[in-house]
């Protein structure tokens, strides 16, 4: 297959896989990092095809919403790579980057590093913040069941890995513990600078919601 039949093939699997999904994890969520990971890629030294299917398929079976499995993802991407006869190295690879993509990761230290991860975690990051991540971040606060805002339940600055996959926290906390954050954490340039404007949308969000709430 060529690269092109490739990535039409993945993005067949992942629309499928993720018909049902969480709002803010579904395929529509893929689609806008797979555009952001390509446009961050130009300006890049990279593999593209690498950089594509992982941004494609780093969410095929999120831990969160498989009782904390963090390697069902891996696994679930290489089984799929592996049927459509994709190279040993690039399936490894894929599923390195989806192993230390996403924010909880960064709790343990790790030896892995790509370019490729780089970009498709700054593609990643970008769609959780700004109006998306807003969004994004109430949706999936109303499919856990979390308030929207309790000022007696004060931000965790401090938390464990373990304290961030268990929290049950009200969802304007989780802008503190982790959507304020993301803009400092960009690894690309062109991330760091896309991140910028969204990053100061929801600055302004926050001070609008809290006017609100007095």
């Amino acid at each position: 297959m060529t690269d092109q039949q490739i990535i039409e093939e993945t993005t067949h699997f992942v629309r499928i896989t993720l018909n049902n999904a969480e709002g803010g994890h579904d395929w529509w969520h893929i689609n806008r990092v797979h555009t952001n990971a390509k446009r961050i890629a130009q300006t890049e030294a990279c593999n593209m095809l690498v950089v594509e299917l992982a941004a494609l398929l780093h969410d095929i079976a999120d831990s969160k919403f498989h009782n904390g499995d963090e390697e069902i993802g891996p696994a679930t991407a290489g089984a799929f790579l592996k049927s459509i006869d994709i190279d040993e190295q690039t399936i490894i690879h894929v599923q390195q980057i989806i192993r230390h993509i996403s924010f909880k990761s960064g709790f343990d230290k790790s030896a892995f590093h790509s370019i490729e991860l780089d970009i498709v975690q700054d593609a990643d990051r970008l769609d959780a913040i700004g109006a998306i991540g807003i969004a994004r971040a109430f949706s999936y606060g109303g499919f856990k069941g979390r308030e929207i805002y309790n000022p007696e339940i004060a931000p965790n600055l401090n938390m464990s890995k373990g304290e961030y996959k268990n929290s049950s926290a009200p969802s304007i906390n989780h802008f503190y513990e982790k959507l304020l954050l993301l803009k400092d954490k960009m690894n690309t340039a062109s991330g760091k600078k896309l991140a910028e404007l969204r990053h100061a949308f929801m600055e302004i969000y926050l001070q609008q919601f809290y006017l609100e709430c007095e």
